[in-house]
């Protein structure tokens, strides 16, 4: 379908609300979104195993859990590309607004591009926040007190590996994260002897597959940005300092000029996406961890000749756009290498 007959179609798209709870150790999330007139969606996530501070993280949980959901919005909202989106759920003041359209404008860009899409029209995209106060604590977070573990995504490509691999020489307090966690992440995880990993299970909701079936639209959203918002939730819960990502220099690199903007496929991995979301983090979300990428003064070629000096690895590890993917939930993904996609070619 065509992005000028679904803005129009529909206009605006709501963030209504989020609720959570413990059940049986997990906490269980969920959010509800909405495009009137007729489209509703209800992703839920689960962290397994949650560990809550001695301090406990009062009213943090709950700003934390919010956040988590403003950074779902891409996937839901890229479906209709609707005008205005509206934050029902909680506040956000003007700075905050501005830094999430600001994100939204970077992180969407190869989905403006593949799908013939003119951002630079003016109000092409407006976010509302109702004038609310934030609810009682909110703007003063206690310090949680934090352990000095480093929290280690692990997505089941090299540069995790090398990660893993370096810091475990440096003999450091590592806690392996997993989102949905496939048969790479687990092999990797055998091989370098960690244990009692972070495992987070998201869903995307059907209904956006349905409507990816249609022909609403769909694309590339900045999934490292979700990490981060997921990972510092994942950190507070498990007591961990430090989050130490696996992005590499070559992240900041552009990849095509678009209606006289840079669009950048990998931004949510570029060291000014890290920047941005250091700071808002400090801000706005909890004090005391540190979120940052341990590659990052490293280009790719440089990553690889540490990486070829692990081969217990070679087995295990996967990097290939096509693995995974169920084509809207149509197809069974294969978990190999195809040979064939940018990411298997670039590695």
């Amino acid at each position: 379908m065509r992005a000028s007959i679904l803005r129009k179609k529909y206009p605006r798209f709501f963030y209504r609300g989020y609720s959570y709870a413990v059940e049986k150790g997990d906490l269980k999330i969920s959010f509800d979104f909405a495009a009137p007139p007729d489209i509703t969606f209800k992703p839920q996530i689960t962290i397994k195993g949650i560990l809550l501070p001695k301090s406990g993280l009062g009213n943090n949980l709950d700003n934390l859990v919010f956040h988590l959901g403003l950074m779902e919005i891409p996937s839901y909202w890229k479906a209709t590309c609707s005008p205005e989106i509206i934050i029902e759920a909680g506040y956000l003041n003007k700075k905050q607004i501005a830094w999430w359209h600001d994100l939204i404008m970077k992180g969407m860009g190869e989905y403006f591009y593949k799908n013939k899409i003119d951002f630079t029209k003016p109000n092409f995209l407006k976010i509302t926040s109702p004038s609310v106060r934030p609810k009682p604590g909110l703007g003063h977070r206690p310090k949680p007190g934090l352990g000095n573990k480093i929290l280690i995504p692990v997505g089941g490509g090299k540069d995790a590996v090398v990660t893993l691999e370096l810091l475990k020489k440096g003999k450091q307090r590592i806690i392996p994260f997993l989102l949905n966690p496939k048969k790479e992440q687990a092999e990797i995880l055998k091989v370098t002897g960690l244990r009692n990993p972070v495992v987070v299970t998201r869903g995307i909701d059907s209904k956006l597959l349905e409507l990816n079936r249609r022909g609403y639209l769909n694309g590339h959203t900045p999934f490292s940005a979700y990490l981060a918002f997921l990972s510092v939730l994942c950190a507070a819960l498990f007591d961990a300092k430090y989050i130490a990502l696996s992005n590499e220099r070559s992240a900041n690199e552009g990849n095509v000029r678009y209606l006289g903007a840079t669009i950048n496929h990998q931004y949510s991995k570029s060291f000014d996406f890290e920047k941005k979301f250091r700071s808002y983090a400090t801000t706005y979300l909890i004090k005391g961890v540190e979120y940052f990428s341990f590659l990052r003064p490293l280009y790719e070629l440089q990553i690889a000749k540490i990486f070829a000096n692990y081969p217990k690895y070679f087995g295990a590890f996967l990097s290939c756009n096509e693995a995974h993917k169920t084509t809207s939930g149509t197809k069974k993904p294969t978990g190999k290498w195809c040979g064939k996609c940018a990411k298997c070619l670039f590695v």
